[in-house]
């Protein structure tokens, strides 16, 4: 993959919190186009909330996000919503409507926001299960009939319904086996080199950071205190990194680097 450039969202000076309490402080990340980014940090640190602030669902207290080169803050209703069908979101244990099958999961999406004909819809969420490499039949089911890493993949495939440039995936790999983890992360992989996707992935598995992360960022009383390569990552001073990387759950080498 050519070196990334371009930012497709620029966070600056973001501020969130809840109460009396600021979660995020200051907070300044770049996401490129085309990478695949992971983000770390503590339990409670603030990971999920910054990904939920970008996308809208909750409030800032200040600094400024931009999207594609727009300030959120100065776009209409209209032009928001012509973003936000360019990024897809799969959330942590995949947030399927229980009582919808598969293929209405996928369909619901489509119905939000475009006008088009049973059939054609029914065309694109066959071709969304088979691209995130499940069987035909899945459409028919429950999400209850589905295995975790199943559930996984059809919540990733109703992410991929209106083909966003993002994805925001939280936590994608977490309640699966390591064998699941390990192909959700292929997964991951192939999408984003077949179809250019721009990644960012809120993460704790260090599996996946090694494996298909461009770039990380460490999240720690409530900023990003690095970013870069795995590598720059691992070789840094910074004591709660060194815990992170280093310490009894860490990698202590490289293995699976991404090719």
């Amino acid at each position: 993959m050519a070196p990334a450039q371009e930012n497709v969202i620029s966070v600056r000076n973001l501020r969130v919190g809840f109460g009396q309490r600021d979660v995020l402080k200051d907070l300044d990340l770049d996401l490129k186009r085309g990478e695949i980014l992971g983000f770390v940090g503590a339990s409670g640190s603030g990971k999920s909330v910054l990904a939920r602030t970008i996308l809208g669902l909750l409030p800032k207290r200040a600094g400024t996000i931009e999207a594609f080169g727009r300030n959120l803050d100065q776009v209409g209703e209209e032009e928001r919503q012509a973003i936000e069908r360019r990024w897809g979101v799969l959330f942590q244990g995949g947030a399927l409507f229980s009582s919808l099958t598969v293929r209405q999961n996928i369909q619901f999406t489509l119905r939000e926001n475009l006008h088009m004909s049973q059939r054609l819809m029914d065309e694109i969420a066959a071709a969304k299960l088979e691209m995130v490499g499940l069987p035909p039949d899945t459409g028919a089911k429950l999400p209850a009939e589905l295995s975790g890493g199943m559930v996984k993949r059809a919540a990733l495939a109703r992410s991929l319904a209106l083909d966003p440039e993002i994805v925001f995936l939280d936590e994608p790999t977490s309640g699966l086996d390591p064998i699941s983890a390990g192909d959700f992360d292929d997964l991951i992989l192939a999408l984003q080199q077949t179809l250019g996707l721009t990644v960012f992935m809120v993460t704790h598995d260090l599996d996946s950071l090694h494996t298909v992360c461009d770039r990380v960022a460490a999240l720690s009383n409530g900023k990003v205190i690095a970013v870069g390569p795995i590598e720059s990552l691992l070789e840094s001073k910074d004591p709660w990194l060194q815990a992170y990387f280093h310490g009894k759950r860490g990698r202590s080498r490289m293995s699976g680097k991404k090719k």
